[in-house]
């Protein structure tokens, strides 16, 4: 199926998609985190992700029919999000890119017509997401060689994909994206250089490599989640729980 990707329809379904991508990719933590603290811990970022999917979804369309029916090029979500859990150290280096976005771009839809009542809410529950991921980078990053290593592998492979978040969403008018750009990179530069770890080298402000996840091009793994995560909706049309 299709779905309109313009005005406030086509916003609700690009940060609805951010949403339930990310949420399944930490709900593939389960049974596999490393202590049972961040079981609980990912599993419950996980429904708050989620719970704000199925909001916004519900606001494009009907939510099943979205997030199960529609194919791989009908989705918005950033390639980031999508991009495989790898060690634990990967997740923590995605969620931290992601939840700083995600909380500073809440707080600028916080006073929207449309958006304000949700953004009110989750800027709450995404400034636990984006403390979590803080404190472990931190903790990794500043902690043995292995640690420091395996969190400097995740921001070198993730730091290519940051940029496709500012670029402009239809339907977002209200959303100063360049002031959102420079208050996350003030924000994840002081995490990841307290961490001691680097800043990648690569484009920065202004000069981002473009992503096309927005525009429905996504990267190799996804079309393997996407296909894992409608199996059981596909395999049982119509049934009900």
């Amino acid at each position: 199926m299709t779905a309109t990707v313009s005005g406030t329809t086509g916003a609700a379904l690009v940060l609805g998609d951010d949403a339930l991508v990310l949420s399944h990719r930490l709900a593939e933590w389960a049974g596999h985190a490393p202590v049972l603290e961040e079981e609980v811990a990912l599993a419950n970022i996980a429904l708050d992700l989620l719970g704000q999917a199925r909001v916004l979804l519900s606001m494009a369309g009907d939510e099943d029919e979205l997030a199960y029916l529609r194919e791989e090029r009908a989705f918005r979500n950033l390639q980031l999000v999508e991009q495989p859990n790898g060690d634990f150290a990967h997740t923590i280096v995605r969620q931290l890119l992601f939840s700083t976005y995600q909380r500073f771009l809440y707080e600028a839809l916080a006073g929207d017509r449309v958006f304000g009542p949700l953004a009110a809410k989750a800027v709450k529950e995404v400034a636990y997401h984006q403390d979590h991921a803080e404190q472990w980078t931190l903790r990794l990053g500043d902690g043995t060689d292995e640690s420091q290593a395996r969190m400097q592998r995740g921001l070198d492979a993730l730091w290519r994909y940051t940029g496709e978040m500012f670029r402009p969403v239809d339907g977002l008018e209200s959303v100063k994206w360049q002031e959102l750009e420079a208050r996350w990179s003030s924000s994840v530069t002081s995490v990841i250089e307290r961490a001691t770890l680097r800043v990648p080298e690569g484009p920065r402000t202004g000069a981002w490599a473009a992503g096309a996840g927005r525009e429905g091009l996504h990267t190799e793994p996804f079309g393997r989640m996407l296909a894992e995560m409608q199996h059981l909706h596909r395999s049982h049309p119509g049934a009900s729980w």
